[in-house]
């Protein structure tokens, strides 16, 4: 079962099979993405479900991670409120969380662009510290990009006939020949893009979809220059080789960020 179909019936169903006292309120699909589906489930919370195997152990690393976290951070986050176990009807565990309002940041403009990185890089700032050792640590997520250099190169080969490859070989190639990072892991999202982040008020107002993972490089630069643009502003995002001076600004041109976009985009 991979790729799971998720309907009200079903959720609903969970819901009075494990939370009857959930069961009632209102109930309608928020957002459907490549790993889980999201729905809102009365005014203040929302039930987050796999739709694939991979995407379970991931969110049982959210229910055990994120309440710990969560207090850190200076915008909402879905924290988890509820457990759901696997049982007969459905095989995967599933979460009803806090509600973070707002929409996804792929279908909602900002208005302030240097307002919400700034927001932005306050989170990241809370979020990459010091990870305890027994974190998971994501072989995809946060490690350094020579060891991504074979799924790259299919990715490159995929785009040979549109012009840009040799444009995004070159900058791959100085991303990976940048040092490595040699400092203790630290905390990452794993998955920082437009989608998994929400907007309210044509700002920055929340943060979902963690993928979690703990290792070496910083997310940031997707996040950031897809979600507001550079324009020449670049907030205070420490990278965890600067995470002693939280006040040095993001340099958006620096080879791992931009290999890493480039990896995420190709």
């Amino acid at each position: 079962m991979d790729d799971f179909e998720i309907d009200e019936e079903l959720v609903r169903s969970l819901l009075h099979e494990q939370h009857p006292d959930l069961a009632g309120l209102g109930l309608h699909l928020a957002a459907t993405g490549w790993s889980n589906e999201l729905w809102r489930l009365g005014d203040k919370l929302a039930m987050r479900l796999p739709r694939r195997e991979r995407a379970s152990s991931e969110l049982r690393n959210e229910q055990q991670w994120l309440p710990t976290l969560a207090p850190r951070f200076p915008l909402p986050v879905p924290t988890p409120m509820r457990i759901g176990e696997p049982s007969a009807r459905f095989r995967w565990p599933w979460t009803v969380t806090a509600g973070v309002p707002g929409e996804p940041g792929d279908r909602a403009p900002i208005s302030d662009g240097s307002h919400a990185a700034d927001t932005l890089a306050g989170f990241l700032r809370a979020l990459h510290l010091d990870a305890p050792a027994e974190v998971p640590v994501n072989p995809m997520r946060g490690v350094p990009l020579a060891t991504l250099t074979h799924e790259f190169d299919k990715k490159v080969h995929a785009i040979a006939s549109s012009g840009v490859a040799t444009d995004v070989r070159e900058i791959w190639d100085d991303a990976v020949s940048a040092p490595d990072w040699e400092g203790p892991p630290v905390w990452l999202h794993g998955d920082l893009h437009p989608a998994n982040v929400v907007v309210s008020d044509r700002t920055l107002s929340g943060v979902i979809d963690f993928f979690w993972a703990r290792w070496c490089l910083p997310e940031g630069l997707k996040g950031l220059v897809a979600l507001v643009g550079t324009n020449g502003y670049a907030p205070a995002v420490p990278a965890p080789d600067e995470a002693g001076d939280a006040s040095t600004p993001l340099n958006v041109e620096e080879p791992r960020y931009r290999g890493r976009a480039q990896f995420r985009e190709a």
